[in-house]
């Protein structure tokens, strides 16, 4: 931001002269405004390799004349599109009420008088009204300003606010637009409005950052590579193999085409859409708003996090701790600006009136300031500056009563002086307080309180003293000295003060935030501060969290790091500290250049371009910006970071879920596949339709695949490392698993088949089919997990499987016996012979499965090892 020195009229702009400058400059906004259009949104979810394979298959059997085939496969197309853009749509429409709910007005001078005004309208050049409270519009500069003191947090993450004053050199006299006023009051010209503006530049670096693909669209994109080759390579072989053979070329060539069709599984985009919108609409009862469908798994994925303090890991409301008076310690006992805590000593509570020393210092601290507090919708709030909130929070608590009336005199607090004092009666006697720095209230102290009572402030005391400060400030509290003596008129002069003691302050962590570092530390995520605080709140904070760090580095000292040092500082216990938007940019960019899915958590402008170009970018919903949510995939309702661990553990729970119902679901078609195989090369009449193939891939294997989705979390899924950025939804395991259940699958129905074939081609095709569809359903159970056996899972712990499965069944008991469906699936009535042949063959599918795994876990408890995790079927 780059401030000059012309001069500023001060009276304002008429109307005319605000209209003619909106038309030359623009209205007061900056891209964090724009909403992504619905078609865009709509679109996108057809870009995926998978649907393009699907869109591909529908075209296929529409060549070859399935017209059912074509529009069943199209419908599932369309369906998986609708229910993506309906949960990114909603997500979209609920940020965009989010901002409605921000406040958009300020107030100007227009042609003399004071009005309030849409603050997207605002121009250079507008003299701008700020009181306590009041957000900056734009960025400005000062023209006149008493104890004006601004929050620049959501820019710069630093929380202890900042004295302005006119003519200050650089930002000292300048207020920057998203900041706010906490305390005093200002008024200021416009210089610079929307984009031109600090905050917008700042998001013009977050547009910057190109679209990111996150990491399950990129192992879906290689799992649809991968059936793509291996259907056509299936359906090249099969069309070589019948020509080979001798078989007509054209009907061969339509039958590998078929069967590369009958490979894809055409359920497999929607039943992964279906899952994650279930999960994220869960995940929104519970206070995380996923703004994209995959957020939430990418999230679950995540190695690394990096977040930021102010608002994120804290509270961002300063709190007094302690209160060190002659050698004695007073602990306060709560946070942020709720008055019910306590004040204690040796462990006992103590009031006001009940020491004498402790009654004077809670009497400054009440008497001494310009702020307040106010109890509305079942909440305290505070009105002024942060640390004078904290230390009338903490006379509160003592059961301080309010000054009746106003003070008789004040000389302010000053940037120079960094002190404040006050003149007021108390009881029947006038009395001067005072606070500020310890060092500069110090130099008009002449006595102090002692553990004796009143002393002269010796040497020894004043060093005494410095080192209490220096110990409280090496903690990472903020340190605030308090005075006072009995005056004899309301114009005193602030001199021979008695020094009364000196009050510990902190912008404190979040209660719940400590539990939650700890379970991502369990699962093998790395938690990483990167704050815009000094290293030693930083600190501070990070010890109260139990995060271990063992070194602290500044914007500064990063800037003179080149990667390969950056790399070695990053395989460190290490916090970042007096960081700027630039440094955390870099940062994620060198911890996704190693391999690591990196999450970033963040409220303010500051941290937009890192939380865009992170695999997925968490934002605060309260208190974060505009800029800050639409940079981010997953917005925290409640900017609760105990809501970002469970967010995690739900992404967890989504992957596992889509590896099950994907292994399920391609060993279902890898079972139909062998059959068919089989079938072909015995040369005998088609063992399935095509109407039946779609039914058993869509209907029956579809609504079983995602109750199958709908498995609920293990207990032991925060207690495993991060699986690798490159491990895939598939692999050799995988492979082996699908195959042997396709082998057993493709047999018994082949078995079925020519078992019955005596009684006739249509009744022989329904038992195969009906065969193959509920040997589907049986393996289920195997796929509820790849360690644990079902009778330790709870076979009713997943009731909707339990719904699934007999739904499923009645639907194929239904194309068997109902008429419609007889006709349209070409099925013939099955007798009690045939459905007991059918019965016996799925017995294995759950026996095996659960005898091999219960022998595991048996053979690992008599090793005293417990179950194995990353034990499989095969």
């Amino acid at each position: 931001m780059q401030f000059d020195n012309t001069p500023i009229p001060v009276s304002g702009l008429t109307s005319a002269e605000a209209a003619k400058r909106l038309q030359i400059h623009g209205r007061n906004v900056v891209g964090e405004v724009r909403v992504t259009p619905a078609w865009k949104i709509f679109l996108r979810q057809f870009t995926g390799l998978l649907v393009l394979l699907l869109i591909g298959a529908a075209l296929v059997a529409l060549v070859l004349g399935e017209w059912i085939d074509s529009a069943a496969i199209g419908m599932v197309v369309v369906l998986n599109g609708v229910l993506g853009f309906v949960q990114e749509w909603r997500a979209e429409t609920a940020l965009a009420a989010l901002r409605e709910m921000l406040v958009g007005h300020a107030r100007v001078i227009r042609d003399g008088h004071p009005v309030e005004i849409d603050s997207r309208d605002i121009v250079p050049g507008d003299l701008v009204l700020l009181d306590a409270g009041d957000q900056v519009p734009a960025d400005a500069r000062l023209v006149s300003a008493l104890e004006l003191r601004i929050d620049e947090s959501v820019l710069t993450g630093e929380s202890i606010p900042v004295s302005k004053q006119p003519g200050g050199e650089g930002e000292t006299g300048a207020v920057m637009m998203g900041t706010l006023a906490v305390a005093g009051r200002a008024e200021a010209v416009v210089s610079a409005t929307g984009a031109s503006t600090a905050f917008g530049k700042i998001a013009q670096l977050t547009g910057s950052v190109g679209e990111k693909e996150t990491n399950l669209s990129r192992q879906l994109g290689r799992l649809g590579g991968q059936l793509g080759i291996a259907a056509l390579g299936l359906g090249a072989a099969i069309a070589i193999t019948g020509i080979l053979a001798g078989r007509n070329v054209i009907e061969m060539v339509m039958t590998g085409l078929s069967m590369a069709v009958a490979i894809v599984p055409e359920g497999l985009p929607a039943v992964v859409t279906i899952s994650l919108a279930l999960g994220a609409a869960a995940m929104v009862r519970q206070k995380a708003l996923a703004r994209r469908l995959q957020a939430m798994e990418t999230l679950g994925s995540a190695s690394v996090i990096c977040t930021d303090k102010t608002g994120t890991l804290t509270e961002n409301m300063m709190t007094g701790e302690i209160l060190w008076i002659g050698g004695r310690d007073y602990q306060a006992v709560g946070t942020g600006y709720d008055p019910a805590g306590r004040i204690l000593l040796d462990g006992q509570p103590l009031r006001h009136g009940d020491d004498p020393d402790l009654t004077d210092a809670l009497q400054v601290m009440v008497g001494c300031t310009h702020a307040s507090l106010y109890h509305e919708e079942s909440a305290w709030h505070m009105v002024g500056d942060p640390t004078e909130g904290a230390l009338v929070t903490f006379a509160y608590k003592g059961w301080t009563p309010v000054p009746p009336a106003g003070p008789l005199a004040e000389i302010p607090f000053t940037s120079e002086r960094k002190r404040m004092s006050m003149v007021r009666w108390q009881d029947d006697r006038l009395v001067q307080l005072a606070k500020g720095a310890p060092e500069h209230l110090l130099e008009v102290c002449s006595h102090w309180r002692g553990p004796d009572g009143t002393a002269p402030l010796t040497g020894a005391v004043r060093d005494e003293i410095h080192s209490v400060y220096a110990k409280m400030a090496d903690k990472g509290l903020r340190v605030i000295a308090l005075a006072r003596r009995d005056v004899t008129e309301a114009e005193a002069p602030e001199a021979d003060l008695e020094f009364i003691g000196l009050v510990g302050m902190i912008d404190p962590p979040r209660p719940e935030v400590k539990q939650a570092i700890s379970a991502c530390r369990s699962a093998g995520i790395r938690v990483i501060m990167i704050t815009g605080d000094g290293p030693r709140t930083a600190r501070a904070i990070a010890d109260a969290l139990s995060l271990p760090i063992d070194r602290a580095i500044t914007g500064a000292e990063l800037e003179a790091m080149d990667d390969t040092e950056l790399r070695a500082v990053l395989s460190e216990q290490v916090l970042f500290a007096r960081t700027a938007p630039e440094h955390k940019m870099r940062l994620v960019e060198l911890l996704q250049s190693e391999g690591l899915i990196v999450a970033m958590t963040g409220d303010g402008v500051n941290d937009a371009p890192a939380l865009k170009r992170a695999d997925v970018g968490v934002a605060m919903g309260i208190r974060g910006t505009d800029v800050s949510k639409d940079a981010a995939d997953l917005v925290l309702l409640d900017d609760n970071f105990a809501t970002l661990e469970r967010a995690i553990r739900e992404g967890r729970r989504q992957f596992a879920n889509i590896r099950r119902f994907v292994r399920y679901l391609l060993s279902s078609n890898a079972g139909e596949v062998i059959a068919i195989l089989a079938n072909l090369a015995l040369g005998g009449p088609l063992i399935y339709l095509p109407t039946q193939i779609l039914w058993m891939n869509l209907v029956t294997d579809g609504v079983t695949a995602l109750a199958l989705g709908l498995e609920p979390g293990t207990p032991d899924q925060m207690t495993e490392p991060p699986r690798p950025a490159k491990q895939g939804i598939m692999d050799w395991t995988a492979v082996g698993l699908i195959l042997s259940f396709g082998i057993y699958t493709g047999s018994a129905s082949l078995y079925l088949f020519y078992a019955f074939m005596v009684e006739g081609d249509a009744l022989a095709r329904t038992a195969a089919f009906t065969g193959m569809v509920l040997f589907e359903k049986m393996s289920v159970f195997a796929f509820r997990s790849f360690s644990q056996p079902c009778w330790r899972l709870g076979w009713l712990s997943n009731p909707k499987l339990i719904l699934a499965l007999i739904l499923m069944v009645g639907a194929q008991i239904a194309a068997v016996y109902w008429p419609p469906l007889q006709l349209l699936l070409r099925t013939a009535p099955l007798g009690w012979n045939h459905w007991q042949q059918i019965w016996l063959l799925c017995l294995p599918l759950v026996l095996v499965p659960e005898a091999i795994k219960s022998l595991r876990l048996l053979r690992s408890r008599h090793r005293g090892e417990g179950a194995a995790p990353n034990a499989t079927l095969t």
